[in-house]
C-alpha cells in the first residue's frame, strides 16, 4: 500500500529583505514541492501577513498561505473576513495562526473568528476581550480554514490544546529540542483535559538555519520532534533562500523523518490523514462509517457541526439534517461517493445537482447527499451543430449565460438558479417549451455512474434503453455527470410579466386555457395564483420582433382587466437571471402536488377554483405545453405524457389538507411531474408513467440497479399498493 508523505515542509518569509525577493522565494518553494508558505506579521519590513500573503496568492497556484499574526493588532470580526477573503481569493489555501500576550484573549479570538464565518448564523454577540455587538457573521471561507495557535507561553499552549486546530513552536538556531518535547507532552495533556483527540491537532515547528549541520545531524535533530507529533517543519528563508539548500532539505532531511512520523500514527499521536475537531465527530449520526470514508472524498465533505453545514444540509424549500453531504470534484470520485453510498444501503440517500430541488428530495435526515455541484463545467463541443457538453451542477442562469454569445439558448425551467442534472434527468417544462420542447428533447449524449460504479454514456445508438430511461426517469439509474445537448437558435426574446385582477377564477382559468391552446407556438405563458386574488402571467415569446410579440400577448391582455404589465425584448439569459440566488436554509417541509391536464377544460378550471378556496394552497401554478413537446412519440423517452398541454402545481402547508383539497382535482389528471410532487410512493410513481413505460423501466431497473440504490427520490421498482392500479 502506497502511504501518502505524512511530513510536511514550508518556509517562512522574512519581511526584512527585498519584498521581490521573498514573494519570489514562495513561487520557488511551490516549485520545488514545498506545502506550505508563512507570513508572519511584524512591526518591521515591507508589510504585514496579509498584505505578503495576498501578493504570494498571486504568484502561486496550489501552496498553502499561514498567516501568523498577534490576536492584538486587529479586531477578531476584521481579522475574520481578512481571512475569509484571502481564502476565497486563493481557492481555500489559507490557514490563520493566533498569538498573543494574553491567552484568554486568543481563545476569544478563535472563538469570534469561527462564529464570522458562518454567514447563515445569527449576528454575533460576545462580551469578553474581544467584545462584539451584532456583528453580521461573513463572508463563508473557501474552506474550512484551520486556526493554529503560535507561541511557547504555557497558557497559549493550553489554548491550542483546547480549542486550536494546530500549534506552531520554535526551534531557534541555538535551541535543542527539549523545551520542544516539554510543550509537545502540555500540548497532549491539555487536549486530554479538554475531551479532544491530539491527532486533531497539526503541530508545526518554525526552524531556524543551522549552517553547519549536515543532513544526518539535521534528522537526528528533528527525529525526536516528528515521533511526539511535529509533522511541518518550517525553514526560515534569510538562509534558506537558494534553491539548492531548499531542494537538498527536502530530498536529503524530509524523507529520513517519515519512519519517525508513521511511527507517532502507531502510537496514536497523529493522523494518518484529517481528522475533525472532537466537537464535530460529536454530533455524527449513527449508521454512517466515517472513518471509512474514501481518502478521495475526505477534503470536500461535510459533516454536521463543520462551517460550511449550515450551507448545504437543506435546499430551497426543504429543510434537511444529513449525516453527510459528499462533494465529489471529478467523476472517479463520484464513482467513490457511489461505492461508498452502496455500502450504507441502510440510511437514505439523496442527489443534488447544485439547484433548488423543489421536491425536496436532495435532502434527508441523517443519511447521505451526494452533491455533483463541482462538476459543473460548460462547453461548446460542436459549434456546427450546436452540441453543447453542460455538467449536471452548473444552474440554468450559467448555461444560458455561456450560450449567449452565440445567439443560442435551451430550455430550462423557469428560474435560472435550478441545478442542471435535477431537472435534466426529469424532463424540463420550461419557457421555451411550446416552441422547442422539453429539455430532454434536445439531449443527445449523457454519461452517467451506475449503482455498481460503472462510467457508461449512453444514446440512441450506445446504451439506447438507458438513454430513453434518463429522459424522464434518470435520477432511478444512476448520478448523470455530464450532459451533451442540442441547443436552439435564439437571438433575443419578448417577456411580459402581466398581472390581473381576476374577480371569477373558474372563468379566468378557462380563458386562459382557451386562448393558450389557440397562441402560436413561440409564446410559452406560466400562470400564477397566490392567495391575494390576483393572477400572474409570466410568458415569452421566441420572437425579437416586436410586433410579433405585441400580437401574440394581445389575447392574453383581454382575458381580465391588467394591473400590472412589463414587456420587454431581453437575452434568454437575462430571464434566467432576474432573480437572485438566495441562500438554501430552509427549515420545514415543502408540500405539493402535482399533475397533468389533456386540456384547461371549464370542468377543470372550475375544479382548479374550487381548490384554490379551501384555504388549503397558498401557491397555484399552471405551466403550459403541448405545441412542440406534443410531436415527439410518448413512447420515445420515459417522460411519456406528450398529449399534456398544461402542467399544474399546488403548494401548501398540511399534507392532509392538501389532499384534501387536491381531491377536486384529481379526477381531471392524467398524469403527474414527479419533480413538483413532494410524495413519493409507487401511487404518484405509477401517475408519472404510463402501464408500458412503467414496466419498461421496472425491467432496467432489475438490471441496472438491482438493490434499488437510488430509491429515495422516487421507486419505480416499489410494488403498488392494494387498490392501485397502473
Amino acid at each position: 500500500m502506497v502511504h501518502e508523505r505524512l511530513i510536511r515542509l514550508g518556509v517562512e518569509l522574512d519581511g526584512r529583505g527585498d519584498p521581490a525577493e521573498a514573494v519570489e522565494l514562495a513561487a520557488t518553494a511551490e516549485r520545488v514541492g514545498y506545502d506550505l508558505v508563512v507570513a508572519a506579521d511584524a512591526g518591521e519590513g515591507f508589510g504585514d501577513a496579509w498584505t505578503t500573503l495576498s501578493w504570494v496568492a498571486g504568484r502561486t497556484e496550489r501552496i498553502a498561505l499561514a498567516a501568523l499574526t498577534d490576536d492584538a493588532t486587529r479586531p477578531s470580526t476584521v481579522l475574520a473576513r481578512s481571512t475569509a477573503g484571502l481564502d476565497l481569493l486563493s481557492g481555500g489555501r489559507v490557514t490563520l495562526g493566533l498569538s498573543g500576550d494574553d491567552p484568554a484573549a486568543v481563545a476569544d479570538a478563535v472563538a469570534v473568528v469561527r462564529r464570522m464565518w458562518d454567514p447563515l448564523a445569527p449576528a454575533v454577540h460576545r462580551e469578553g476581550h474581544h467584545r462584539v455587538r451584532g456583528a453580521e457573521p461573513g463572508p463563508a471561507p473557501a474552506h474550512e480554514v484551520p486556526v493554529w495557535v503560535s507561541g511557547d507561553d504555557p497558557g497559549l499552549v493550553e489554548v491550542a490544546g483546547g480549542v486550536g486546530d494546530g500549534w506552531v513552536g520554535r526551534l531557534g538556531p541555538e535551541e535543542g529540542t527539549e523545551p520542544l518535547l516539554e510543550r509537545l507532552d502540555a500540548l497532549r495533556r491539555h487536549a486530554d483535559e479538554a475531551g479532544r483527540d491530539v491527532r486533531e491537532l497539526r503541530r508545526v515547528v518554525r526552524a531556524f538555519d543551522r549552517e553547519s549541520f549536515t543532513a544526518q545531524q539535521w534528522v537526528e535533530c528533528l527525529r525526536p520532534l516528528a515521533e511526539h507529533g511535529v509533522t511541518t517543519f518550517v525553514l526560515r528563508v534569510g538562509e534558506w533562500a537558494p534553491v539548492e539548500r531548499l531542494e537538498w532539505f527536502a530530498d536529503e532531511v524530509a524523507p529520513a523523518l517519515e519512519e519517525s512520523a508513521r511511527r507517532a500514527v502507531e502510537a496514536g499521536l497523529v493522523a494518518d490523514r484529517p481528522l475533525r475537531r472532537s466537537v464535530v465527530r460529536a454530533q455524527r449520526r449513527p449508521g454512517i462509517d466515517y472513518d471509512g470514508l474514501p481518502d478521495s472524498l475526505v477534503g470536500t465533505a461535510v459533516e454536521p457541526g463543520d462551517l460550511g453545514y449550515s450551507g448545504v444540509r437543506s435546499t430551497y424549500l426543504r429543510g434537511g439534517r444529513p449525516g453527510l453531504v459528499l462533494r465529489p470534484q471529478t467523476v472517479a470520485e463520484v464513482v467513490d461517493a457511489v461505492a461508498f453510498a452502496r455500502r450504507h444501503r441502510d440510511v437514505p440517500l439523496g442527489v443534488r445537482s447544485g439547484g433548488h430541488g423543489i421536491s425536496g428530495r436532495s435532502t434527508n435526515d441523517g443519511g447521505l447527499v451526494i452533491d455533483v455541484g463541482a462538476l459543473n463545467r460548460i462547453e461548446v463541443i460542436d459549434e456546427a451543430r450546436r452540441l453543447v457538453r453542460i455538467g449536471p451542477g452548473a444552474r440554468w442562469k450559467q448555461v444560458a449565460r455561456a450560450l449567449q454569445p452565440h445567439g443560442w439558448a435551451l430550455s430550462s425551467g423557469d428560474y435560472g438558479g435550478v441545478g442542471v442534472g435535477g431537472l435534466a434527468t426529469a424532463g424540463g417544462i420550461g419557457f421555451l417549451g411550446r416552441k422547442h420542447g422539453l429539455t430532454i428533447d434536445h439531449l443527445r449524449a449523457v454519461e452517467m455512474v451506475l449503482a455498481d460504479g460503472s462510467v457508461v454514456r449512453a444514446t440512441e445508438q450506445e446504451n439506447a434503453e438507458l438513454f430513453w430511461a434518463a429522459r424522464g426517469a434518470g435520477a432511478n439509474f444512476g448520478i448523470a455527470t455530464a450532459f451533451e445537448f442540442v441547443v436552439d437558435e435564439v437571438p433575443a426574446v419578448g417577456w411580459a410579466q402581466l398581472g390581473f385582477d381576476v374577480a371569477d377564477p373558474a372563468a379566468f382559468l378557462a380563458d386562459f386555457g382557451r386562448v393558450t391552446t389557440a397562441a402560436p407556438r413561440e409564446t410559452t405563458p406560466f400562470l400564477v395564483f397566490g392567495r391575494s386574488g390576483m393572477a400572474h402571467v409570466m410568458a415569452m415569446v421566441d420572437s425579437d420582433d416586436p410586433d410579433v410579440i405585441w400580437s401574440q400577448l394581445q389575447p392574453f391582455a383581454q382575458i381580465a382587466p391588467m394591473v400590472q404589465q412589463q414587456v420587454v425584448i431581453a437575452p434568454y439569459a437575462d430571464v434566467m437571471d432576474m432573480y437572485p440566488d438566495a441562500p438554501h436554509q430552509a427549515a420545514g417541509e415543502p408540500i405539493a402536488r402535482s399533475g397533468l391536464v389533456d386540456d384547461l377544460t371549464p370542468e377543470v378550471a372550475a375544479a382548479s377554483a374550487r381548490l384554490m378556496n379551501t384555504g388549503a394552497v397558498h401557491f397555484f401554478q399552471i405551466r403550459s405545453i403541448g405545441g412542440a413537446v406534443s410531436d415527439v412519440a410518448p413512447d420515445a423517452t420515459a417522460f411519456a405524457h406528450r398529449r399534456a398541454r398544461f402542467q399544474i402545481t399546488a403548494m401548501g402547508a398540511d399534507d392532509a389538507s392538501l389532499d384534501r383539497a387536491w381531491n377536486h382535482l384529481s379526477p381531471y389528471l392524467n398524469g403527474t411531474y414527479l419533480s413538483f410532487d413532494t410524495r413519493t410512493g409507487p401511487e404518484q410513481v405509477a401517475e408519472a408513467f404510463p402501464a408500458a413505460t412503467l414496466d419498461r423501466l421496472r425491467s432496467l431497473n432489475r438490471e441496472l440497479d438491482p438493490t434499488t440504490l437510488f430509491r429515495d427520490n422516487f421507486n419505480v421498482a416499489a410494488p403498488l399498493t392494494a387498490g392501485s392500479a397502473t
